[in-house]
């Protein structure tokens, strides 16, 4: 049965009805207005507090099968261009915002965020008490729920909260199969972006990075291509005699959604062989979950996930402080480390694990994310770092 607290966006639907509804699974419902693809949607609802960035989050493929609620009101104003793409898709399943998409005011605006949404077939809704449903999330954790853009009230909230119940939610679920490359790609040497000529190019090589794609965003190639490396991406599923055969320098372990023990249960043997090997290993989000999977931890849900790009994080090998881009919803479960891995960073937050490097192989990884951009760049030396990694193990060996 649904709740009887119904929370409407009251500023909005004083004297019109809803065409956008969220039904969490404990029944509480949000009316407001549907925006994006008329259609609906089931996932586990998160909020995201950055302030900039919407198309850079929207197409991550590591936001699969969630619903964001942005609590930062002003959603669309600057519009969507070509360039803050992460991916080739959209994977997440749904989009809050607090107000109206108003009409886009930047000079690299090509569509309306609204139109943008629709071609891309995400749903939407706008005009709900997003702070109150940040709050529900901060208490009860992430839930599932289904949002809902539909102007004709083909079906009524039963079915929706049904559909929601139905659902099995993120817990034990892989999700890097769906979102990952099915074919092994070179790729194009695309490079960090400019104001004055966008995307820079850069074909000369000087290390060899195979990426294994979990769900990665483009912006982390660009950082390898921007400092000189030949990237090849092999899909999640990538055997290790196959990666040994590219010869790669070192191995780039990628961000993506989903369970990482779910994960890890067809990707730990691989990133284990690898480290047997001796080659550099640098994983960012789910991919140093997974690293620390094949270093002995385990991993665990957490209560709200951390998603915005103000989180502080303390680098403990420099003694420095760095606020950061974060998006994960696990995190490697401290009472399972074991005494060959090192703690190299921390949450200023809630004290989570940010950082881990192993003492018995050239290998590191963080949970946050260093590529972010528009986002802070503090941590964007971890790049350069993992080239450090890669020559110094090549003077050993």
């Amino acid at each position: 049965m649904l709740n009887k607290e119904v929370i409407a966006g009251s500023e909005y639907l004083n004297n019109q009805q809803s065409t956008g509804i969220l039904i969490l699974e404990n029944g509480t419902v949000f009316e407001g207005f549907g925006l994006g693809a008329e259609s609906y949607s089931v996932g586990e609802v998160c909020f995201n507090t950055s302030m900039t960035g919407y198309q850079e989050i929207i197409t991550d493929p590591s936001y699969a099968d969630q619903i964001i609620n942005f609590t930062f009101p002003h959603i669309g104003n600057v519009g969507t261009n070509l360039e803050d793409i992460e991916s080739d898709k959209v994977w997440l399943k749904g989009v809050i915002f607090s107000k109206e998409i108003t009409e886009p005011s930047n000079y690299r605006s090509l569509k309306n965020l609204d139109d943008w949404l629709k071609k891309n077939n995400v749903v939407g809704i706008c005009g709900i008490d997003t702070r109150a449903l940040t709050n529900i999330i901060r208490k009860k954790g992430a839930l599932k729920g289904t949002i809902v853009n539909d102007k004709s009230h083909s079906k009524k909230h039963n079915f929706y909260l049904e559909e929601c119940k139905k659902w099995g939610g993120l817990n034990g679920l892989d999700l890097t199969i769906q979102v990952c490359s099915k074919n092994i790609y070179q790729w194009e040497d695309v490079a960090l972006w400019n104001k004055k000529t966008g995307y820079q190019t850069n074909s000369q090589h000087s290390l060899n990075i195979v990426a294994i794609d979990f769900g990665i965003k483009k912006n982390i190639l660009r950082n390898f291509s921007n400092l000189g490396c030949k990237i090849t991406v092999v899909p999640a599923n990538t055997s290790y005699e196959t990666i040994e055969k590219l010869n790669p320098d070192g191995v780039f372990l990628s961000n993506g959604p989903g369970d990482p023990a779910a994960t890890s249960k067809f990707a730990k043997s691989c990133i284990q062989n690898i480290l047997n090997k001796k080659i550099p290993i640098f994983g960012i989000c789910l991919g140093h979950q997974l690293l620390g999977h094949a270093l002995g931890c385990d991993t665990k849900k957490m209560h709200q996930g951390h998603r915005g790009a103000n989180h502080p994080v303390k680098n403990l090998l420099s003694n420095k402080v760095e606020i950061t881009s974060q998006n994960h919803g696990f995190e490697i479960d401290k009472q399972t480390l074991p005494k060959d891995i090192d703690i190299t960073h921390v949450s200023l937050f809630d004290g989570s694990i940010e950082g881990i490097s192993s003492k018995n192989a050239p290998a590191f990884s963080v949970q946050y994310h260093p590529e972010a951009s528009p986002g802070p760049h503090d941590s964007n030396y971890l790049f350069k770092q993992f080239i450090e990694l890669i020559k110094l193990n090549a003077k050993k060996n």
